[in-house]
C-alpha cells in the first residue's frame, strides 16, 4: 500500500556501472505502478531506451519476472520495477535480489553507443530516437538529399574498430544551461532533477553529450553494424535505422 510520507530517492546503480547485473535492494513501497526500491540495477525507461527486464529473487529462492522498470515520479528520482501480471509481490521493508537479463541489457548498451556514433557520422540535430536490442534508430533534421547507406555504415564501423574508450563525467544543471550546444536531441531532454547531469564521452573528443543511458566501455564491444533503412518522415526529417551485423548481400 502506498505511504503518504515522502519516500527516499532510488540510488541509480545503472548510471555508475552499466555492467552490474545483480544487486540487493530494499523494498520501499508497492502499489499499482510497481515496486519502489532503494537502489536499482534496472535501467528505467527513458531517453528512447526501454526499461530493463529480468527478475527479482526472494529470500526463499522464489523469483518474480520483471517486465520493465519505470520512474515513479516526475523528477525521476524513484525507480519502480513492474512485475509480471499476477506474480508474487514483495512486502514493504523486504530485501530482494535484482537480476537483470544481461543478454538483453548488453545488446541495448551496444546499440545505444552505436547510435551515439551515428550522430557523429551524421552531424545534424536529432529529433527523436529509439534503442532496441536488435535495431535502433535516430531521426535527423537534415536537408534534402539522399543518405549513402554504404558510406555511413563504413564510417560507423571504422569508429567502432578504432576501439575508442567510452566514459562518463558529471556537470551541474547550470553548466549544461551555459553550454546548450552539448544537447543534440531537440525533443528528448537529458535527465535532470538531482542538480547534475551525466555526460557520455567517446574517445578524447569524438563525441560528448548528455545521456542517462547504459553504454559499453569501448566502441569495439559494439561489433559490426549497418544502416538498414532510411525513411523520409517529413520535409526535412529523415529516420535512419541501425542494425547489428554486416549488411545483407
Amino acid at each position: 500500500m502506498t505511504s503518504s510520507k515522502a519516500l527516499p530517492m532510488t540510488e541509480m546503480l545503472f548510471r555508475d556501472d552499466a555492467y552490474l547485473a545483480t544487486a540487493e535492494a530494499k523494498v520501499l513501497d508497492v502499489d499499482e505502478a510497481g515496486i519502489l526500491i532503494d537502489r536499482s540495477v534496472f535501467y528505467a525507461t527513458g531517453g528512447g531506451q526501454p526499461g530493463d527486464v529480468g527478475e527479482i529473487e526472494f529470500s526463499d529462492g522464489a523469483k518474480t519476472a520483471i517486465t520493465t522498470a519505470i520512474y515513479g515520479d516526475g523528477a525521476k528520482t524513484e525507480v519502480r520495477l513492474v512485475a509480471a501480471e499476477g506474480a508474487r509481490l514483495p512486502a514493504v521493508g523486504e530485501t530482494i535480489v535484482q537480476h537483470v537479463d544481461w543478454a538483453n541489457r548488453y545488446k541495448l548498451m551496444r546499440m545505444h553507443t552505436a547510435l551515439h556514433l551515428l550522430s557523429v557520422v551524421l552531424p545534424f540535430p536529432v529529433t527523436g530516437g529509439q534503442i532496441g536490442a536488435e535495431e535502433g534508430r535516430l531521426d535527423f533534421d537534415m536537408p534534402e538529399g539522399g543518405i549513402d547507406k554504404e558510406e555511413v555504415t563504413a564510417r560507423i564501423n571504422a569508429e567502432i574498430a578504432a576501439d575508442h574508450p567510452v566514459s562518463f563525467e558529471w556537470i551541474t544543471d547550470a553548466e549544461l544551461d551555459a553550454n546548450p550546444g552539448l544537447v543534440k536531441t531537440m525533443k528528448v531532454q537529458p535527465p535532470r532533477g538531482s542538480g547534475r547531469v551525466r555526460l557520455v564521452r567517446i574517445g578524447t573528443d569524438l563525441d560528448l553529450q548528455p545521456c542517462g543511458g547504459t553504454h559499453v566501455k569501448s566502441t569495439s564491444e559494439i561489433g559490426d553494424v549497418h544502416v538498414g533503412k532510411v525513411e523520409k518522415k517529413g520535409k526535412i526529417n529523415r529516420r535512419v535505422r541501425l542494425r547489428f551485423g554486416p549488411a545483407p548481400v
